[in-house]
């Protein structure tokens, strides 16, 4: 089963495939196509950015399409950043950018009311236009200072709080598993099983 997954970072694809391994499918980045439809994520949440780039995608290709978004929702900024979460500093802004503005706005805020989540939408668009939604939720709580190295934008100072490590202290095969991403893709994964024995 051949499944294109709406980006080009190879790495992404890298993890996405091991978390699938030994399902007989083959995922290829939007590297493998020229010429592509620029998507604006514009939608008012992750489920809606998402199924705007895999559909987008699937009738660009002709392919099935695999797409997600994800951000940061922190409860006393009333979930921002939320979709906003990569370009929470600006357009250009980078992960540490992002950091930044994030624990200025917290600055004050004592360490029991910087409770927050990670959240994933994930959708499976089919070529025949239906498509499958997943999502998953990890909690956590922000923290000042910056720990860990692995990962990527807000994980150095988002604790998990029932393994008190950051995100970016985690190595992958824990974090793939109790992510929000891990989450959403186990549900996929369990969702293509299903799928695959009924053919």
């Amino acid at each position: 089963m051949k499944i294109v997954f709406a980006t080009k970072n190879e790495g992404k694809v890298k993890e996405i495939s091991e978390m699938l391994a030994g399902m007989d499918i083959e995922l290829v980045s939007l590297n493998h196509f020229k010429s592509l439809p620029e998507i604006v994520e514009d939608g008012q949440t992750y489920l809606e950015n998402a199924l705007k780039k895999a559909k987008s995608i699937s009738e660009f290709t002709g392919e099935t399409v695999l797409a997600d978004d994800s951000g940061l929702q922190v409860d006393i900024l009333e979930g921002a950043p939320g979709i906003y979460s990569a370009r929470y500093a600006g357009e250009d802004a980078t992960d540490e950018d992002n950091n930044v503005k994030l624990l200025a706005r917290l600055k004050d805020v004592p360490d029991e009311k910087r409770t927050a989540s990670f959240f994933c939408a994930l959708v499976l668009y089919h070529q025949d236009g239906h498509y499958d939604a997943f999502e998953g939720q990890w909690q956590g709580r922000i923290i000042d200072e910056r720990r860990g190295t692995n990962g990527f934008g807000y994980d150095p100072i988002f604790l998990s709080l029932h393994l008190n490590k950051t995100a970016a202290e985690l190595p992958p095969e824990i974090k793939n598993k109790i992510s929000h991403r891990g989450q959403a893709f186990a549900k996929l994964k369990s969702h293509l099983s299903k799928d695959i024995k009924s053919k």
